[in-house]
């Protein structure tokens, strides 16, 4: 084919340079697009966040209308959380603690967290706790990625559900432990208080429930009966 005529094509394809250049812009701009659309969506986040953590603490003390937030440190004791955002954290471990009150002003309990590992990932959860029956008047899961099904029967299952209305979390003479740990056991084989009836086919969920609440408990409990007057407080 002649090649007489035609005009030759002296255009060069762009350089490593150019290339990385564009790329690194294109990067930026992404960058750039992220953090604008977390900006943006954040204070919805947040409040989606408010709004599910007071349904989950109103749901595991019963009879509880409102609640006030404090962070509990073994050092420093009881903290009470402002509103504003300026309450300082204290070093070392700091756990929330979610003090209920029903419509009168008058203290129902406590709401707590825990979590163990499960068959996927760590199973958290939050439960209330009851001074005057030194029980466990509530569960909820707060986050799980159990399977499908499965370990997300532990959230439905009312005979499970049905295990944490007056679950026996006394503490011992000395007042350093549970009198009995928490344990959870084959279904259809609970015998004790303390103990918990599992979901037959999510034992492994199940177990990291009764293994979270022990945790918690264990070292909380004993922590929180010194502070247990700064409940009964003027909101």
């Amino acid at each position: 084919m002649s090649t007489e005529g035609q005009i030759p094509n002296l255009e060069q394809p762009p350089g490593p340079g150019k290339i990385i250049k564009v790329l690194g812009g294109v990067a930026m701009l992404s960058g750039l697009l992220v953090v604008l659309t977390y900006q943006l969506t954040l204070p919805t986040i947040m409040e989606n966040r408010r709004i599910a953590r007071e349904k989950a603490v109103l749901s595991v003390i019963p009879g509880a209308t409102s609640f006030i937030e404090f962070m509990l440190s073994e050092h420093e004791g009881l903290i009470r959380v402002k509103a504003d955002g300026s309450t300082k954290v204290p070093e070392g471990m700091v756990d929330p603690v979610y003090a209920g009150y029903d419509n009168a002003g008058q203290f129902m309990g406590v709401a707590l967290e825990a979590g163990a590992q499960g068959y996927q990932d760590v199973v958290r959860t939050l439960y209330g706790y009851s001074p005057p029956c030194e029980c466990i008047v509530g569960m909820t899961v707060l986050e799980s990625k159990e399977t499908p099904g499965l370990g997300d029967k532990v959230e439905t299952d009312p005979d499970f559900i049905a295990n944490f209305k007056a679950l026996e979390a006394k503490l011992s003479g000395d007042k350093k432990a549970l009198a009995n740990p928490i344990e959870t056991v084959k279904h259809g084989t609970k015998k004790h208080p303390w103990q918990i009836d599992a979901i037959s086919g999510s034992t492994v969920t199940s177990n990291a429930i009764g293994k979270g609440l022990n945790n918690s408990a264990q070292r909380l409990l004993p922590l929180l009966r010194y502070h247990l007057d700064e409940f009964e407080i003027e909101q």
